[in-house]
Order: structure tokens, then C-alpha cells, then sequence
């Protein structure tokens, strides 16, 4: 009986997309003695290998507590997280230990958490190698070359407080790259930089993904940054809302709204506004396409007529 059960559950269970990073239905709970917030409430995402793909959305969404999870930071409190084969739910300590050292690399937003103040930026970079047992002649030429493929080669032997905000950045993506991670993670990394500069950063971002093979999310309220990603999902109460796809160059951006795996979508804000639709609204399916209408109108038509349910209607009163 009980394995009759299993397998009827497992049937029930929607297959979960192919892709190198799968979030289903990802729930992240805070709670204090007197306070809930519920940072994620549902979100699913897919993220293919080979991807360089920006998280926008405005504070408070949920855009950070997403990477602190695919980092191995943090816990969902219920959902599914996969990276690179890894469940993020069941990982043991161990287990988490080599995840953050070999799966993912981390660039955080304030430059200082990045880099050691007491050494060189080629000793910063050689440095995460040596946990993951790089044998010490290695570790220095691997930090060479990446220094080098990031435009930050002359900066080798400064130390951080020799360096630029926009240095000390492309030095922190060449720590994050060190153990060739399948997928690199940055949490608004040009926040605290002018343009300039921050076009250099994401010109580092671009080349750890065009030449060291890295998958790349980027959290940023950067348009500059965002604009220059074939994709960007923007996250909105802790789902994702929308997807911008790009052509090559940033060309012929398309915007498509999102919907989940539980059939859930979030109607753009100037939509909701306009038509005026709160809380019940009213669903029709039309031969091409599917039709929203406020509560509190007449029942509106059909593909076959002005029909419902319960019978012949009144006429067709328009709709989104």
C-alpha cells in the first residue's frame, strides 16, 4: 500500500526542467519572535548552462535571498533548489563545504568582503586553490592567467588598498573564478561604482563567461548592466515576474510575463491599474487567446457567443 502511494505521488509531481541551475516553488520564510517575512513565495526559475542572465526588481523582492541560497549560504524554507546536479536542500555540511569551493564563486556588492587587505591581488586569487588541494606552483600561474583574462594583470602585487573600487572588483571576479566554478554569482557588483568603471566589471562578468566557461546571474538596479544580457528576470513579491529576452548586442528586447508551474502569472502593475482588476477577476478562453475582466462586470462572451456557465448573457462588455 505504501509503495502504491509513493508512486502515485511521484506521478503527481511535475518533471522539473532541464537546466544547470532549477528552482521549483522556492519558499524562504524569515522569522523572528514577533515578525514573518516571506523573502520567497513560490519563485521558480531555470537558468541553462552557458547563460549570462540578470536578477532585477525592486528592494525587498527576494532578488539576494536567491543568491544567498544558490550559494550554499543560506536554507529555503520549503521548495526545490538544484545547481550543477546538487540539491541544495539535502546537502550534508561536507557536502556544502565543496559545493561553495568548486560549484560556485561569490562577488559581493561592498569590495572590502571580497579580498583580503594583507595580501597581493595574485596571492588573493591563488588562495582558494589551496583548499581545494592546487598544488602550489599551479595556484600561482592559474592566478596569473585569470588576472590576465580580467584586464587586471599590472595589479598583481597591490595589495586591496592599492586599488581602485573598479580594480578591486575585477580582482574579487578572479577569486570567484579560481576553482573554475560551473556558475558565478554577483550581488550587485558595480553598486558602489561610477559607469566607467562599472562597465569594466561587467566586462569582467562577460569574459568569465565567454572564456572560462562560467554561467553567470548577476543581481543588479544597474540598467546598464541588465541591458547588456540576452536575459533578465525581474522578481516581484518574491516571484518571478517578468523575463526580458534579447537579441545579440542587446537588440530587439521582447518582455514576457512569467507563469509558474502552479499556472500563476503577475499581471504587469499598469495593467492591474488600468483595467481596474482587484481582487476576483474573471477568465475567458477565446480561440487565440485567453481573456481578464474585472469582477462586478456582465459575464463577458465567449468564443461562441456571449455565453457562460449558467446560460445565455448580456452583451460583450469589452475586457484586457
Amino acid at each position: 500500500m505504501r509503495k502504491l502511494e509513493e508512486r502515485a505521488r511521484d506521478a503527481l509531481r511535475t518533471p522539473a526542467d532541464d537546466g544547470l541551475v532549477v528552482c521549483d516553488n522556492l519558499v524562504r520564510v524569515y522569522r523572528t519572535d514577533e515578525v514573518e517575512v516571506q523573502a520567497l513565495q513560490g519563485l521558480d526559475l531555470v537558468v541553462e548552462e552557458g547563460e549570462c542572465m540578470a536578477l532585477v526588481g525592486a528592494s525587498g523582492s527576494g532578488k539576494s535571498t536567491l543568491l544567498s541560497i544558490l550559494s550554499g549560504l543560506d536554507l529555503p524554507t520549503a521548495g526545490r533548489a538544484l545547481v550543477a546536479g546538487h540539491d541544495l536542500l539535502a546537502m550534508r555540511r561536507r557536502e556544502r563545504l565543496g559545493y561553495r569551493r568548486r560549484t560556485v564563486g561569490f562577488v559581493w556588492q561592498q569590495t572590502g568582503r571580497n579580498l583580503l587587505p594583507y595580501l597581493t591581488a595574485l596571492e588573493n586569487v591563488a588562495l582558494p586553490m589551496k583548499y581545494t588541494g592546487v598544488p602550489h606552483r599551479k595556484r600561482g600561474a592559474r592566478a596569473a592567467e585569470l588576472l590576465d583574462v580580467l584586464g587586471v594583470a599590472y595589479c598583481r602585487d597591490r595589495r586591496p588598498a592599492e586599488l581602485s573600487g573598479g580594480e578591486q572588483q575585477r580582482v574579487a571576479v578572479a577569486v570567484a573564478t579560481a576553482n573554475a566554478p560551473r556558475v558565478l554569482l554577483a550581488d550587485e557588483p558595480t553598486g558602489e561604482l561610477d559607469t566607467a568603471s562599472g562597465e569594466e566589471v561587467f566586462a569582467a562578468l562577460r569574459r568569465a563567461n565567454e572564456e572560462l566557461g562560467a554561467t553567470v546571474l548577476v543581481v543588479t538596479h544597474d540598467p546598464l548592466v541588465s541591458g547588456q544580457v540576452r536575459r533578465t528576470v525581474r522578481i516581484r513579491d518574491g516571484r518571478t515576474s517578468t523575463e526580458t529576452l534579447r537579441g545579440p548586442g542587446g537588440a530587439g528586447a521582447e518582455e514576457f510575463t512569467v507563469l509558474d508551474r502552479a499556472g500563476r502569472l503577475q499581471l504587469p502593475r499598469d495593467y492591474v491599474d488600468r483595467y481596474g482588476l482587484r481582487g476576483r477577476v474573471r477568465l475567458t478562453a477565446e480561440p487565440d487567446h485567453v481573456g481578464v475582466w474585472p469582477d462586478g462586470t456582465d459575464r463577458p462572451a465567449g468564443p461562441d457567443g456571449p455565453t457562460g456557465p449558467d446560460g445565455p448573457t448580456g452583451p460583450e462588455p469589452g475586457g484586457t
